[in-house]
């Protein structure tokens, strides 16, 4: 006997549905599912239905993927983490895993590569790219990143390679350990906070919006951050010349 459409659990939805509501293919959920991605679904009557859990850990998964995660590393993280994981938990761990990720990188092909820089790439620019960060060579082409912009300026300046690359590592070696400490602070100071208190949907969401916010405003202050200590380096370099 089949369950009349008014009984049923409005929060539930049937797989077409549910792609719907996060912009995915029927095909796609169900491949999802087959991976494991997406728990099993409720059985009333001959209908399978989808609730809140389902679509955030679907959501999550879109998030990653969006965010430059391979479909791989999308699986781990779902493995990761508890099969009873609520709405509010999944919302946190997107929020963590997306709000400080960039735009995915693109795989260009070197002709590719050189409309997207508007001039043509020797093998000594693209080494120089490369040594900078701006691209990596992947199989087939060069994984862009979306510090492009920078490298292709680089290009133009008479700054031996060497110092290029030298400048690069520095950059690198010091924002991982800002990174490192940052991070550290917010898990101490807004996360753990918030997985102590009562939370709820509505809480989840203004989470994510917060994380969002923050790092926005952390881009910011480094940047400003670095003018600043950029211009105490220089004025005590004047002093001491005095």
């Amino acid at each position: 006997m089949g369950v009349a459409p008014d009984e049923v659990d409005p929060d539930l939805l049937t797989i077409d549905e549910l792609a719907a509501a996060v912009g995915t293919t029927v095909r796609t959920t169900r491949y999802y599912a087959s991976l494991g991605l997406v728990p099993p679904p409720v059985k009333l009557g001959r209908i399978a239905y989808y609730g809140p859990v389902h679509r955030a850990r679907l959501e999550l998964v879109r998030a990653l993927q969006d965010h430059g995660f391979t479909l791989q590393a999308a699986e781990r993280v779902l493995a990761a983490i508890p099969p009873d994981a609520t709405v509010e938990q999944l919302a946190l761990q997107r929020a963590m895993l997306t709000s400080w990720t960039s735009e995915p990188p693109e795989v260009l092909t070197r002709r590719a590569l050189e409309k997207k820089a508007g001039r043509v790439l020797s093998d000594d620019d693209l080494e120089t790219l490369a040594s900078t960060g701006a691209v990596e060579p992947v199989d087939g082409g060069w994984r862009v990143m979306s510090s492009l912009p920078v490298g292709l300026g680089l290009l133009g300046v008479d700054v031996p390679r060497e110092s290029l690359g030298l400048a690069e590592a520095a950059i690198r070696r010091h924002m991982e350990a800002l990174a490192d400490e940052l991070t550290t602070i917010l898990h101490e100071q807004v996360l753990e906070p918030y997985r102590r208190q009562s939370s709820s949907p509505e809480d989840a969401r203004r989470l994510e919006e917060t994380v969002s916010a923050l790092r926005r405003l952390t881009l910011e202050a480094v940047v400003h951050g670095f003018q600043r200590a950029a211009n105490a380096v220089i004025t005590r370099s004047l002093t001491s010349q005095k």
